[in-house]
């Protein structure tokens, strides 16, 4: 316990600065996450079967410039390049002819790549346009998964007796997750209504946050069934207690894919 309280105080330490700040910092800050986060889901990958280096060195490069395109938008909408994903495709498929071996590289390897580089590097690109177009946007995202993920734990612990999903989450229970779920819908609205839009529908921002909050403990198993999959606790263990990157963002990641689908409808 007391690691992972010096864990979380590491993390506030090091990211808050960069959140505050804002505009070129917290984009190169998220690219250099972004980094470290493909490195995770290729690590557990490469558990089984390694990539060969050039792909590897390609995905990298390929996922820090998709995490920094149009960082900078002065509305909330990425205007994105389909070139980019055109490319993506092709760096990643055209070596299956080159190499030649379907035991080194193969249609399996070259989709987990294409998957990794777009997922990653949207994801990551996502968080980053909303802190650039509106500081109080990214921090409502944030107290969404701070809330749920911590009243979903200690819900659970108190009167947690149905498991949610024991053969991904083993820990995880129905009266966490409604728990967790209804105050971060409420804390969050609350910072919604009172500083982001004071003449939004109540209603409809409660119902808006509540599927976010869902879409928060979604990213958390999809992420924990992966790591059961390929047998690894934590992604990796770059932050003392937490584990690394992909452990800490599973569920930001989920709720800015889905905020960026209902941010319209706000």
């Amino acid at each position: 316990m007391k690691q992972r309280v010096l864990g979380g105080f590491l993390i506030v330490a090091i990211f808050l600065p960069f959140l505050i700040i804002g505009d070129f910092y917290f984009s190169v800050f998220m690219a250099l996450l972004s980094a470290v986060a493909l490195y995770e889901l290729l690590s557990v990958r490469e558990s089984k079967k390694k990539f060969p280096f050039i792909l590897k060195v390609f995905a990298y490069a390929l996922t820090i410039y998709f995490c920094l395109y149009n960082t900078g938008a002065i509305d909330f909408y990425n205007k994105f390049d389909y070139h980019v994903m055109a490319f993506i495709i092709f760096i990643f498929l055209s070596p299956m002819v080159f190499i030649g071996d379907n035991k080194k590289y193969n249609l399996n390897d070259a989709l987990f790549l294409i998957g990794s580089v777009l997922f990653i590097g949207l994801s990551f690109n996502l968080l980053t346009i909303t802190r650039n177009y509106d500081f109080w946007y990214i921090f409502y995202l944030l107290l969404i998964t701070t809330i749920t993920d911590t009243f979903a734990f200690f819900t659970g612990k108190l009167v947690g007796k149905h498991k949610l999903c024991p053969n991904i989450s083993p820990k995880k229970t129905i009266e966490g997750l409604i728990g967790g779920v209804f105050m971060g819908t409420f804390v969050a609205t609350a910072l919604y209504v009172t500083v982001i839009d004071s003449n939004a529908s109540l209603p409809f921002v409660i119902l808006i946050t509540a599927v976010l909050c869902l879409c928060g403990q979604l990213g958390d198993l999809v992420f924990s069934s992966i790591k059961r999959y390929y047998g690894m606790k934590d992604f990796s263990g770059i932050i003392p207690g937490h584990g690394g990157i992909l452990d800490r963002f599973d569920s930001l990641i989920f709720v800015a894919l889905a905020f960026s689908i209902l941010f319209e409808m706000l």
